[in-house]
């Protein structure tokens, strides 16, 4: 009888061993898919602050999703005078060849789409929620990282059109409205 319990003990250990071993494996191999988004996340964005990264993680922000809305402050710049310029579209398709985009992918289509027909208005409108909701996660120096890289890049694109001649600035007036709206977001007060 001993034996019988003996052996059911060590079966009911190795059960328990089985079952703990399983939950480290995948709790490895969660860390390793955390660190692989963060690493794909850091080549597309620029972004370096692992604190930040680290939030986009959690807040299950993929490279994928990540790439597409950082291209809508480059297309709403780009349609705030109610056409894409070819310098405009150059830059945007440069900006997009950078973050990993090809031609094929699902994000290229759409940034195609865009660079065809305006996106309309709620696009902009979502892409304001979304930053003020994550500056909200974000500690200021955080968020002023994100400020800067995406908002760099949206002048960049309102910039690459340029003034007449030189002489006036190669950033039009309603560019202007849509960049102050797209920074306004990030300041975002914490509650």
């Amino acid at each position: 009888m001993d034996e019988i319990l003996l052996k059911h003990a060590l079966r009911l250990e190795d059960e328990f061993f089985a079952k703990k071993d399983a939950i480290l494996i995948e709790q490895r191999k969660k860390l390793m898919e955390m660190e692989r988004t963060q690493v794909a996340l850091t080549a597309i964005s620029g972004i370096t602050n692992k604190a930040i990264l680290a939030k986009l993680v959690e807040l299950n922000i993929h490279p994928d999703l990540l790439a597409t809305l950082a291209l809508v402050p480059l297309v709403e710049v780009a349609w705030a005078d109610g056409k894409i310029q070819d310098d405009e579209r150059k830059a945007i398709l440069d900006g997009a060849s950078k973050i990993g985009m090809s031609q094929g992918s699902v994000d290229y289509t759409i940034l195609e789409e865009w660079l065809k027909t305006s996106p309309p208005k709620s696009l902009l409108t979502a892409w304001i929620h979304y930053v003020e909701g994550l500056c909200e996660t974000l500690s200021p120096s955080e968020c002023d990282s994100l400020k800067h890289n995406l908002m760099d890049q949206a002048r960049r694109v309102a910039e690459s059109a340029g003034g007449f001649l030189g002489l006036l600035s190669p950033i039009s007036g309603k560019e202007k409205e849509i960049l102050a709206q797209m920074e306004a977001a990030f300041s975002v007060k914490k509650a």
